[in-house]
Formats: structure tokens, C-alpha cells, sequence
């Protein structure tokens, strides 16, 4: 009777190994061309080996930014960046993948037939204004944000990056209106028209040309994004509500309003979310509204791979990345010297104007393509910003080798790899741009 129920109980736990897709080893390769294994994950530990580039070896584990190798004779531990982890063939499970700490602790396993969060769920989906109160609610200051990182001993660094949108006085101040500079192009009318002849009529089609391209001031583009920002995540939120577990939403929000705290835009009213879905994706809506879903975070394990995600979303939102898409596919459609034309203050015009688009685009945007340079960009902001907040650089690396280890056909993944490099080419960019500067900051536990 007893064997019977060891027996019974190995085959449930062999089970659940299966139901939850856990792996024994996964493949990589060293990718550096001499790289030393530790016998610790440590580099104070004492050197067990030492691997050439390109040589086979099989990871057992995760510890922090250290994998622990499967060796012929004794473990050992290289960093995460010393090897590229292989790309899964075809995912039959999605959920087939090694690395699973705290965040995806007790996560269900997902079957191939769920279907994903795609275009057209995006697009026709109705605002949740319910749904997007709620994810407001979790928002947390900076201060608070600022406690959670003097707890966990962060250290706020300085670090320069020089291609960091650095939004003008006008952001604080108001700065020149698109309607003030219009007014003077009216006054210089004025005065052109009492000069008569060719030169008025010349000079005149030149004031055409020149008023048809004038731009928003700080102001006015800060205005729309904050308008734009809750109307697409209301949206996003229609199309999948918040995932409930109200420990990952203040955990995303905490880390999240640190991490922005240390961007050239903190003064944003940041918000973060995790909707209820099996993807492995995130958003981000201009204006300070970033959404990630349960499927990647559950991937991710501690707070700096939780850090390391965001700050590329956040890097999205500083540069306007999207919120520029927009401003071109209203171009577009309605004519560059229309929509220019549209914009004016003190009447809500910005709000309206946002209204429009959601109306007629829902936040299909969100899943539009930038291009390849944006995302590489972002992924080194992604950076900048874990060392600025006292985190390691090396966490974003990590979350890209467990996307790379979901494989390259996953279903959960297949909006991401419509709307993103592919990940090899991610981590290349990472690999042949280096850490400089950073490089200091990649030993923090």
C-alpha cells in the first residue's frame, strides 16, 4: 500500500512537471570568445572551467543574473550574457521554458488553441472606463516609489545618455502655441497685402508654404498625449481587463513610477498595468500609461527583469514614439496642412482631437510596427534606466534570452514578433553596442 501511494504520488508530480512545462536543461551556446565558469554564482568564486565561444552547454537553472550550468563533472555558473540561449523549435507548449521564478509561481498551464490579443481585438474593442479607473487607482507617487527603492537598497545613479528626448521649457511653461506662431503669420499677412504687387502675391504663397508646416509647441504635444494616453488604455483594457492579482499590480506600479522617475520625462502621470492575457507582450500608450500582460510578466522574476521590461516601454513614451505614429497616420489621412491646422488651446481641442482618433482607430496603434532603430533605442534606454534606478543592466539581456527560450513560433508571442526585431538581432545590438559606461553597473547583485 505504501509503494502504491509513492508511486501515485511520483506520477502526479511528474504530471505537474509536465502540466506546467518544466524543463530539465536548456540549450545555448557560449557566445563571448573565452568565457570562465565560476564554481559560485560569484565572481570571487573560485574558476572550474573556462569555455570558447561557440561551445554547447546546457543550463540547469537561473540564480539571479547567473545560469548554472550542467557540466560533465560539477555545476558551474556563468552570467547571463556569457551565453545566447537557443531558440525553442516549435512551442507545442508555450509554457515550456526553464526559467519561472517568484512571478510565475503557481501559473497555469496554456494550451495552443488560446487565442491571442491581436489587431482587431484592438481595434474594435469599447473603452472599460471602469477597468481604467481601476488600473489608475494602483498608481503610486514618487515618493512612495522612492521608499520601496530606499528599502530595497537601490542606489539612485546618475548616467548620462545623450539621444534621450529632453522635452523643452515648454513642457513646464507653456512655451509658443501652434495658434500664437499662426497669429503672427497673420500679422505678416497683413502687412504683405498692403504692399501690393508680384512681391505681396510671392511672398504671400511663401507664408502658404511656411504656415502649413508649422508645429505643436511642448505644451500642445503634451496636452494630446495626455489625452490619447487613458482613451487607448480604457481600450486595451476593453479588449482584456486587469489580471487579479492586486500584489502585481502594485508591484508593476512601484517599479514602474521609480524606473520613470529616472527618465528626462518624470513628470508624467505614470500608470502601469498587467491585463489578463497568455501573450507575451506590453504597451505603450503615450502619456504615461503602460500595460504588460500576465503572460510576460509571469516570465519574469525579480524586480529588475520587472524593471527592465517597463523601462523599454517607458523609453516608447519618453521618445513619443507612438504618440508620432499617430500625428503621421492623421497626417495622412486627412492632409498635412488640415491636420496641422486643427490644433488649438484653451478649448479642449487636444481632447477632442483624441477622442477622433480612438473613435475611428480603437488602440490598434499599439500593435503598429515602429521601426527597427526605435526598438533598439529602447532596449538601450531599457538600460540606462536600470542603472540610473540601481539596477543591473544585464536584467534586460536575461528577459530576452527567456523570450528566446519560448521559441520562435510561439503563438504567445507572434504580435511581438510582428511588431519587434527579432530577438537574436535584439541581443546582437546589445552585444556589438557593449555596456561602456555602464559596464560598472553590471556587477550589482
Amino acid at each position: 500500500m505504501r509503494a502504491s501511494r509513492i508511486l501515485l504520488i511520483l506520477l502526479a508530480c511528474a504530471g505537474a512537471a509536465f502540466a506546467t512545462g518544466q524543463k530539465a536543461e536548456l540549450d545555448a551556446v557560449v557566445s563571448k570568445p573565452s568565457v570562465d565558469v565560476r564554481s559560485h554564482p560569484d565572481f570571487a568564486s573560485a574558476r572550474v572551467a573556462t569555455l570558447k565561444r561557440n561551445a554547447p552547454v546546457k543550463i540547469a537553472a537561473q540564480q539571479g543574473l547567473w545560469y548554472r550550468l550542467a557540466l560533465a563533472d560539477k555545476p558551474g555558473y556563468v552570467r547571463v550574457n556569457d551565453v545566447r540561449v537557443a531558440y525553442a523549435g516549435v512551442a507545442a507548449n508555450d509554457n515550456s521554458v526553464l526559467f519561472s521564478g517568484k512571478s510565475g509561481a503557481g501559473r497555469a498551464s496554456e494550451t495552443a488553441g488560446v487565442r491571442g490579443l491581436d489587431e482587431n481585438d484592438l481595434r474594435t474593442a469599447y473603452a472599460n472606463g471602469a477597468q481604467l479607473a481601476k488600473m489608475e487607482s494602483y498608481r503610486v507617487s514618487p515618493a512612495a516609489a522612492a521608499a520601496y527603492a530606499g528599502s530595497h537598497r537601490l542606489a539612485d545613479t546618475t548616467v548620462a545618455y545623450a539621444t534621450e528626448l529632453q522635452p523643452a521649457d515648454g513642457n513646464k511653461s507653456g512655451g509658443m502655441t501652434q495658434a500664437q506662431k499662426k497669429s503672427g503669420f497673420a500679422l505678416a499677412r497683413g502687412l504683405l497685402s498692403q504692399i501690393g504687387g508680384g512681391l505681396s502675391g510671392k511672398a504671400d504663397s511663401a507664408a502658404d508654404v511656411a504656415e502649413s508646416t508649422i508645429g505643436k509647441s511642448e505644451a500642445e504635444q503634451s496636452e494630446e498625449e495626455q489625452a490619447l494616453g487613458p482613451l487607448l488604455a480604457a481600450r486595451i483594457l476593453g479588449a482584456r481587463p486587469l489580471w487579479q492579482d492586486d500584489a502585481a499590480q502594485r508591484r508593476v506600479n512601484t517599479i514602474g513610477r521609480w524606473v520613470a522617475s529616472h527618465s528626462s520625462r518624470p513628470q508624467l502621470p505614470w500608470t502601469f498595468g498587467v491585463i489578463d492575457s497568455a501573450d507575451v507582450n506590453a504597451f505603450a500608450a503615450p502619456g504615461g500609461y503602460v500595460l504588460m500582460t500576465r503572460g510576460l510578466y509571469q516570465l519574469l522574476d525579480s524586480d529588475a527583469e520587472v524593471a527592465a521590461v517597463l523601462g523599454h516601454e517607458i523609453s516608447h513614451i519618453v521618445q513619443r514614439d507612438h504618440y508620432n505614429v499617430i500625428r503621421k497616420q492623421e497626417i495622412a489621412s486627412t492632409g498635412k496642412s488640415a491636420a496641422l491646422r486643427n490644433v488649438r488651446t484653451g478649448g479642449g481641442i487636444a481632447g477632442g482631437y483624441a477622442r477622433e482618433f480612438v473613435e475611428r482607430n480603437g488602440a490598434a496603434v499599439m500593435l503598429t510596427s515602429l521601426d527597427r532603430g526605435a526598438e533598439y533605442r529602447s532596449d538601450e534606454a531599457a538600460q540606462v534606466y536600470l542603472a540610473r534606478s540601481g539596477y543591473n543592466p544585464l536584467a534586460l539581456y536575461s528577459v530576452l534570452q527567456k523570450m528566446a527560450s519560448l521559441g520562435n513560433q510561439s503563438a504567445r508571442m507572434a504580435q511581438m514578433f510582428k511588431t519587434h526585431p527579432a530577438l537574436g538581432d535584439r541581443l546582437d545590438q546589445i552585444d556589438r553596442r557593449g555596456y561602456g559606461a555602464l559596464e560598472r553597473y553590471t556587477d550589482r547583485q
